[in-house]
């Protein structure tokens, strides 16, 4: 028998399982929250770590495991603004985040997935960038520590996780300029890059037609030649 064919419609896999998992726990850590008791909001900060953990292990299966899918490449992102606009929205209902801050964060989700889908349609891909990384990584922390606000063992977890919320919002910020530079320095080489081919192709066209030309002129040239002979 030949080698595994990978197919890029597969869903059945483990990263998109995976991934399938994390959307799934969206509506346990929002309703846990909603029953407003310490241990239940323990519980959903503890789900909600499990669930930030699998956004690590998905894509690094799928990058080992060389099973990246179309399913993947849209589920993977939709599950992270999933799980943390939901969390941002609760947190801010129970009163733990001033609403502005929920507000700039969710519209700078918007404003950057706006971007990335202009930049598809302009053929310009724009990867995440390490600033992004790291929003990524000091939300994921600093959300379960404001879900847990009355501490684990004594250990505070409310202002640290305001803390790291605060720094996520300011790599937000810093980290949509970089994409919003990134767009348009690409979009400007990609222009360049197209507008080279297109000259190349129409010096192409011209040769082209002068070879044709020269070639015509030849051939009556030929015929002229032979009847005055």
């Amino acid at each position: 028998m030949g080698p595994h064919k990978k197919d890029d419609l597969t869903f059945t896999n483990t990263p998109n399982l995976l991934t399938l998992l994390r959307i799934l726990f969206v509506p346990i850590v929002v309703g846990l929250l909603f029953i407003k008791d310490p241990t239940w909001d323990l519980v959903a900060a503890i789900l909600f770590g499990v669930a930030s953990i699998t956004d690590y292990f998905d894509g690094y299966i799928a990058r080992v495991q060389n099973v990246e899918t179309i399913y993947g490449k849209l589920m993977d992102p939709l599950a992270d603004k999933f799980l943390v606009v939901s969390a941002l929205i609760m947190l801010q209902e129970l009163g733990r985040i001033h609403p502005i801050v929920v507000i700039l964060l969710i519209c700078r989700e918007m404003a950057i997935t706006g971007l990335r889908a202009l930049a598809s349609a302009e053929g310009v891909v724009i990867g995440a960038s390490a600033s992004a990384k790291w929003k990524t990584a000091t939300q994921m922390v600093a959300i379960p520590f404001i879900m847990g606000q009355d501490g684990l063992f004594g250990i505070p977890l409310y202002r640290p996780g305001m803390f790291l919320l605060y720094v996520s919002l300011g790599i937000s910020l810093w980290s949509a300029k970089d994409y919003v530079v990134d767009f348009f320095k690409a979009l400007k080489d990609t222009r360049r890059k197209k507008n080279a081919e297109r000259k190349l192709a129409r010096e192409a066209r011209t040769s082209t037609r002068a070879a044709r030309f020269a070639a015509r002129l030849a051939k009556a040239q030929k015929k002229l030649e032979e009847s005055s002979s």
